[in-house]
């Protein structure tokens, strides 16, 4: 065995070795957020219930401020919002965060922590304009969040909306079930129109993809295709649901997207009817990626 095909064997097992460590870092941080998520969705399920709060967009703050609850500040202190001391009198526990040694609240159980973000948001008028928003709006909600002041992070509003969207958290903001479509219930027609070369229609107030899909004579299956969504995404008003694969790279003259508060990558692929896929790829961005409002995006 030659030096050159050693080195090469080499190289092999500590690529092989350096893949499997990734690989096992990655599924441990799935693992954790599925199981904060599994552990702690009926508890913002009740908050929602309670304070009219989208239980989306507590458990994303929990798991994004409490790292899935495996944070030093959770650990020791059950807070899993990361809110600080400001006018709080029970007990305190400091750690670095903007600056050093800053006040943060401590609670005796996790499920306080809970009730006291919910009076945290419900309780102060900064934040009563969130509560006019559908429950389901999660993008209003994260959008708002930001604006108001709730996180210093300028990424905070897109990294609530992957987080909700990558692990389908909106699906428990509506804890009640819904009402069955009756058989004889008219079908909502919709106006078919083209951009970017490709159909499209906009989502009416209550629209599912299966409404949509009886409308235009599309089956829900191939619309959650061409729109890369599940059957039971929720849409808003205004939403763009294609009705053919989207492209992948922008028509002219749409050469670069500026990303604003609350936008994400599927998000902007509508916008300009790209896969989502093409969109990281244009851009050499890893799937983690998190667009940061005033990042430049090509389009292709």
């Amino acid at each position: 065995m030659n030096n050159t095909y050693r080195i090469f064997i080499l190289n092999l097992c500590l690529l092989f070795v350096f893949s499997a460590q990734t690989g096992a870092a990655a599924g441990e941080a799935l693992s954790a957020y599925h199981k904060y998520i599994r552990k702690y969705k009926e508890l913002a399920i009740e908050q929602q219930n309670k304070y009219k709060i989208p239980a989306s967009i507590t458990l994303a703050q929990g798991l994004l401020e409490s790292g899935a609850g495996q944070s030093d500040l959770a650990r020791r202190s059950n807070n899993h919002f990361g809110i600080k001391c400001h006018g709080w009198k029970g007990k305190k526990v400091y750690h670095d965060d903007d600056r050093r040694g800053e006040c943060f609240r401590k609670y005796s159980e996790v499920e306080d922590s809970y009730e006291d973000h919910s009076k945290f948001l419900a309780l102060r008028p900064r934040y009563a304009s969130l509560f006019r928003l559908d429950i389901r709006d999660y993008k209003g909600w994260a959008k708002g969040l930001q604006k108001c002041g709730y996180a210093t992070d300028r990424k905070y509003a897109n990294k609530l909306i992957k987080v909700i969207e990558d692990y389908k958290l909106y699906e428990y903001d509506s804890s009640k079930k819904k009402k069955r479509e009756k058989k004889d219930e008219p079908i909502v027609q919709h106006t078919i129109y083209r951009a970017n070369g490709l159909l499209y229609v906009h989502a009416k107030p209550g629209d599912t993809l299966e409404k949509i899909a009886k409308s235009v004579g599309k089956s829900a299956r191939k619309l959650s295709k061409y729109n890369e969504i599940p059957k039971n995404f929720p849409l808003q008003p205004g939403d763009i649901v294609y009705l053919e694969k989207k492209k992948k790279k922008a028509d002219k003259p749409h050469y670069e997207h500026i990303v604003q508060i609350g936008e994400s990558m599927h998000s902007i692929s509508q916008i300009y009817g790209i896969q989502v896929k093409s969109l990281y790829k244009i851009n050499k961005k890893a799937d983690d990626y998190i667009p940061e409002e005033g990042d430049v995006l090509r389009l292709r």
